[in-house]
């Protein structure tokens, strides 16, 4: 196979042209092998140039996917597989960790940093997505365990105070069940999030009642009348989560007015 042109590029990559094909370099494979002073080489040498060539190519695009955040094994190799075999993954994974950009607890400490600074999100999201991510439990439990309870009931205040200024349509009790729900998704602890909402303050929701009840009754006023609408609007009111002495005070006060 004859050695033809070479030509620099930017990223420390020569391109060459060997017989018909045109393949990229990087000088650091041209200076172990000696290329520049060769005219011709065997198929044998060939294969194991591209290989090497493969594995530096790994490595540094390994390396710029590291600096632009810090990653897991797990995400290098899935980012990698796409191009390389398993082989060439694997050994670029040993490289990086011998040379210290695979820390683990580098980076649990500050993957749970950040989701602490940055997101509203609880210690059992925060588990979950470790463990998606390819740790181990016992790898990061303590890390979280040691973190005070207060900065997780600020979080719970915080989504809870933000939930109760956004209802628009649920009566209290609706609204404390669909907030439990939400935050115990988000991997807030249950008791946390029962004794937040049990020490929060709920707002008189007459106007959300009244709001609801004009909406029901004129739908349902085009099947029913009488005493089964009543019946019909009632179902509908205790089912957005309004009480039954809070529709009866509003009815009272309705047929008053």
């Amino acid at each position: 196979m004859k050695i033809g042109k070479y030509t620099k590029l930017k990223d420390n990559r020569y391109s060459i042209k060997i017989d018909d094909l045109t393949i990229k370099l990087y000088d650091d494979v041209i200076v172990k092998f000696e290329l520049l002073r060769l005219k011709e080489i065997d198929e044998s040498l060939f294969k194991e140039i591209t290989e090497y060539n493969d594995k530096l190519e790994a490595y540094y695009k390994s390396l710029k996917y590291i600096t632009r955040k810090l990653r897991t094994e797990k995400e290098i190799y899935k980012y990698l597989e796409k191009d390389y075999d398993k082989e060439v993954i694997l050994e670029t994974i040993d490289r990086l960790k011998k040379m210290g950009y695979l820390n683990k607890e580098v980076y649990l400490k500050s993957y749970i940093t950040d989701q602490l600074n940055m997101y509203l999100v609880g210690p059992n999201r925060i588990r979950k997505d470790l463990v998606s991510l390819g740790y181990k439990e016992e790898e990061f439990n303590q890390m979280i365990d040691d973190i005070d309870d207060d900065i997780w009931f600020q979080k719970i205040e915080k989504l809870v105070k933000k939930k109760i200024a956004s209802n628009r349509n649920l009566g209290n009790s609706k609204l404390k069940e669909k907030i439990s729900f939400d935050l115990s998704n988000l991997g807030f602890y249950k008791w946390m999030i029962e004794e937040v909402i049990h020490n929060s303050e709920f707002k008189d929701n007459s106007s959300i009642l009244e709001k609801e009840y004009n909406k029901f009754y004129n739908k349902l006023s085009k099947k029913f009348d009488g005493s089964t609408l009543d019946y019909q609007v009632r179902i509908k009111l205790i089912q957005k989560g309004f009480s039954s002495s809070e529709i009866d005070n509003f009815l009272q006060n309705k047929k008053n007015f």
